[in-house]
């Protein structure tokens, strides 16, 4: 990564507006659990991930999951997949999933999209429960969804990483794999890279969040 981009570690929804908004690549860190299940639907071949606003939220940002499920649509027609919600509570029914996000259900039905399953934002076995292989899997989710969201509303080059066990990866190989995508990710126009972890009340993503940006560091200073 050029050395003049910026590397900055910041958390919740207006951390990542705030950060889109001053011209920087927004990945939402949210290690238990969006992040990590996005992460885990990748290693199982996912054509895309996304993340976005359930409902309601708190934050005090703008959120549009409407426009993210458009995306997701566009995608699912892309690849020729269906599309795959990931939601919450993680433990409950779908009819309870689905009650959090009709916003996003409403927005694929007019796009004519197909969701083909709901699972709970559960992590690395998420892909157990449904094959997500050229699938577009989108978590609409509290923490890190609503951050994505509201990154996404300014600049919809959001990405997301992760340090946990995903479904295939173990120890440091998630964390590297954050840092690469960062790397690869990051583009001419943009000013630098903001690590956001989804929520200051959450020490792992906070101290995740940490670990990515100096895995990047690291690499800068060779």
């Amino acid at each position: 990564m050029d050395r003049s981009k910026k590397i900055v570690v910041s958390s919740d929804a207006s951390g990542a507006r705030d950060a889109a908004r001053e011209g920087l690549l927004v990945m939402i860190v949210d290690v238990i659990d969006m992040s990590t299940t996005l992460e885990s639907a990748l290693d199982a071949g996912a054509y895309a991930v996304l993340g976005c606003s359930p409902d309601y939220t708190r934050a005090p940002v703008e959120v549009a999951p409407e426009q993210i499920a458009g995306e997701a649509c566009r995608l699912a027609r892309e690849s020729g997949g269906g599309i795959i919600l990931v939601a919450e509570p993680r433990v409950g029914t779908d009819e309870e999933r689905l009650a959090r996000c009709q916003k996003v259900v409403r927005a694929i039905e007019r796009e004519k999209g197909q969701i083909e399953a709901v699972i709970p934002n559960i992590g690395a076995e998420a892909p157990k429960i449904f094959d997500m292989k050229n699938r577009v899997v989108l978590a609409v989710t509290d923490t890190g969804g609503v951050a994505y969201d509201a990154a996404f509303q300014i600049n919809p080059r959001v990405i997301t990483g992760t340090v946990a066990r995903t479904y295939k990866q173990r120890g440091i190989q998630p964390a590297l794999t954050a840092a690469r995508r960062a790397r690869s990710s990051i583009q001419k126009s943009d000013k630098g890279i903001a690590l956001i972890a989804a929520s200051r009340n959450s020490l792992e993503d906070i101290l995740a969040a940490q670990f990515i940006a100096n895995l990047l560091m690291q690499e800068e200073s060779r």
